[in-house]
């Protein structure tokens, strides 16, 4: 494991003073809360980028601020347009977790530079998804040295092929600085920066939404980035094929109920704000879940038999954004899952198509 302890006043000088806000406040501030829904979208309807704004949606201490999206207009991300970006300023520059869309990559520096004017440094990518990874290029030219698991960064340098044919990758928007999970030190940081009055920790997750998770602990302002494998709208989605799976979401929940205190925000990359309480049950559903359908599919019933019996209804009344998409998805994870799930290779798995 690699361990950093960088004090970055020391490596450049600010080229701008970065102006901090809501001081005497009492954080976390919600300034916008997601959308709630229902949504719903004519057939055909694409996002319409020029219309998403990215805008200030909570402020989880006087220097780190959460950047999101536009809500009832993504329609992957209908609560608020695309994942969560947060950024932490001050006289040391400027450190990013995630980048948003790519489309909307430069209302994602407007929204920055509304509060801060400091030298973007640094950036820390929690997974591979494009809504918090395809400004990865725009933000690279703005100056940011881009961190991730090293299994994130074999996903990005092999994407899925698109009608047979391999996409063409963008270096600029690759991770050059990596770090690995390892289970023998697992829950530890293996990257730490004191930046702004803050300490920073990249914790490198075991594979549970995709393969090259990563958590950001924010130690002064007592609050933890957990990115997708816990989300509050619509039903979990753990990336199989990305290397992702639903044993390792609970696993993962079960180690942010350790890291946490009672007092500790998590911010989710989808949905709202919780604490360490709130996991509980979201995990409980998910091994319920599992339980269930190792049952159904080892009395031999088929994908299509177990999609028919709606083992989401317990949940639905209490779960935003249900979707039928969102909840067949869930148990189709489920019912590849508990059959065993093939070895990641590079960050990746071949699931099966159904």
């Amino acid at each position: 494991m690699i361990r950093h302890a960088l004090l970055l006043a020391a490596l450049m000088a600010v080229t701008g003073p970065a102006v901090i806000t809501g001081q005497g406040e009492n954080y976390p501030i919600t300034v916008i809360p997601p959308a709630k829904g229902p949504f719903t979208f004519a057939p055909g309807y694409q996002t319409p980028w020029d219309k998403v704004e990215i805008l200030i949606k909570e402020k989880l201490a006087p220097n780190l601020y959460v950047l999101h999206g536009s809500d009832s207009l993504d329609t992957a991300h209908p609560d608020g347009s695309g994942g969560r970006a947060l950024v932490l300023f001050g006289p040391d520059g400027v450190l990013m977790v995630d980048s948003q869309n790519r489309q909307v990559a430069e209302k994602t520096l407007k929204a920055l530079r509304s509060f801060t004017d400091g030298p973007i440094r640094i950036m820390v990518n929690t997974h591979v998804h494009s809504d918090h990874t395809g400004g990865n290029s725009f933000f690279a030219k703005q100056g940011a040295l881009i961190y991730s698991q090293e299994n994130l960064r074999n996903e990005m340098l092999r994407p899925p092929s698109r009608g047979g044919a391999a996409p063409a990758i963008d270096m600029a928007a690759i991770p050059v600085a990596t770090y690995a999970f390892n289970p023998a030190t697992i829950g530890e940081p293996a990257v730490t920066f004191y930046m702004n009055g803050e300490t920073v920790d990249f914790i490198p997750m075991m594979p549970s939404h995709t393969a090259g998770d990563t958590i950001v602990r924010f130690r002064k302002a007592d609050a933890i980035y957990i990115e997708d494998f816990y989300r509050n709208f619509g039903y979990p989605f753990a990336d199989q094929a990305n290397g992702g799976s639903l044993r390792g979401m609970v696993e993962a929940t079960d180690l942010i109920a350790r890291l946490a205190g009672p007092g500790t925000t998590l911010v989710p990359g989808h949905g709202t704000l919780i604490k360490k309480d709130d996991l509980l049950p979201y995990r409980a559903m998910v091994v319920d879940i599992l339980d269930r359908v190792k049952m159904l599919r080892d009395q031999g019933k088929t994908l299509r038999e177990v999609l028919a019996l709606n083992l989401t209804a317990p949940y639905d009344a209490k779960t935003l954004g249900d979707t039928q998409q969102s909840k067949d998805r869930f148990i189709t994870e489920a019912y590849d899952e508990v059959n065993g799930l093939p070895s990641i290779v590079d960050g990746k798995r071949a699931m099966p198509v159904h």
